[in-house]
């Protein structure tokens, strides 16, 4: 929890309750139902929690702001996204059903009231969003083909709608077909952690 508190150390005090009860959830439901790869649940906050919090980084969502979590896994990035942000919405959309319950159950456990979930693929996901997030489900380009439906004219933050991912090593190549308008972030400038070392944040506006 500490290293949550030194990147973002306005949380208040609900929020500070809500990312402490993370590791207790996870670690029981993990046992379960895997999500996450046992050796790596110690390092729950700094591989998942931190890392999805980086999106928070590159924009702050303004009150009202709808996202969209495509491929969330076991609730990340979206998890502590909406504890961070607990005046926008997210609806969490994965295809494989398990995966679904256990952040299900975890948000449920924490009481976070602006979140939902979908057992689909995204494919099948037709509502209209701010931002959609992913932590690296596929290839950028196959992403936006996807997810290019549900991304919403409407403009309500200082960033233009579009797409935030969160992806590791080389991506040249699949940036290349969006260089002139995707933003690359490296992890490294906001968070001083080896694990962060070769991570970035990708955004595409849409």
């Amino acid at each position: 929890m500490d290293i949550l508190l030194k990147y973002f150390p306005n949380l208040t005090d609900k929020q500070k309750s809500q990312f402490a009860a993370l590791y207790d959830l996870y670690l029981d439901w993990n046992s379960k139902i895997n999500v996450i790869s046992r050796k790596d649940i110690e390092n729950l906050y700094i591989h998942h929690v931190l890392h999805s919090l980086a999106i928070a980084k590159v924009i702050k969502f303004k009150e009202g702001s709808k996202i969209l979590d495509v491929g969330t896994g076991g609730g990340f990035p979206g998890v502590p996204l909406a504890i961070l942000f607990p005046e926008s919405t997210f609806l969490l959309v994965d295809s494989i059903g398990k995966k679904i319950k256990v952040a299900t159950e975890v948000s449920n456990a924490i009481g976070l009231t602006n979140i939902s979930f979908r057992h689909c693929r995204a494919e099948e996901e037709k509502g209209k969003f701010d931002f959609v997030v992913s932590r690296a489900v596929m290839p950028l380009g196959d992403l936006i083909k996807i997810i290019r439906k549900n991304v919403s004219q409407e403009q309500k933050n200082p960033l233009p709608n579009g797409l935030i991912c969160l992806k590791g090593g080389e991506l040249e190549g699949e940036i290349s077909p969006f260089r002139k308008y995707a933003e690359v972030d490296e992890l490294k400038n906001f968070f001083d952690e080896e694990f962060f070392d070769t991570k970035k944040a990708v955004y595409v506006p849409i």
